[in-house]
């Protein structure tokens, strides 16, 4: 799968990931990989700090978390905009093993090549989403649509 991507210096922010081919809509790009971890232990990392603005972490469920920063991939080059072209999807295992769940990235749309892949992170914190929040996790996507913040609304 990863022959499809590859990482770039990005034109949104630092590294991104970039098609090498063309990808058609619905198409499976890449699994989001790296260390398993629990929520638990995913909370005591350094690099989990929501005053960082930065994160490889991917919540799987209420019980896991991938951490890329360990046996990442090029999926975690992946950039968020508030106009994506591909969407993380988790899928569940068939036995029901909370542990073996998987997230692919997919095209939302089909996608040329040369083209930098983007999705929605979908970050929520608990936390109140203050302007200074906002700002450490501000969005530069420059989508006509942009909201400004890769932070999403807890409604």
């Amino acid at each position: 799968m990863s022959k499809k991507i590859a990482a770039h210096v990005s034109a949104i922010h630092g590294t991104g990931a970039r098609a090498l081919v063309a990808i058609h809509k619905g198409e499976e790009i890449i699994e989001y990989k790296g260390q398993l971890l629990t929520t638990r232990q995913a909370s005591n990392l350094e690099h989990a700090d929501a005053d960082s603005g930065h994160t490889f972490l991917f919540t799987l469920n209420e019980k896991y978390v991938i951490d890329a920063n360990v046996g990442g991939n090029t999926a975690r080059w992946l950039n968020h905009s508030c106009a994506p072209n591909c969407v993380a999807y988790v899928h569940d295992h068939a036995s029901g093993d909370l542990r073996k769940a998987k997230v692919i990235i997919e095209a939302l749309r089909n996608i040329k090549p040369g083209e930098e892949l983007t999705y929605n992170y979908g970050i929520v914190l608990e936390e109140r989403h203050t302007p200074r929040l906002k700002k450490i996790w501000a969005c530069r996507c420059g989508a006509k649509n942009c909201t400004g913040t890769m932070l999403q609304p807890k409604r």
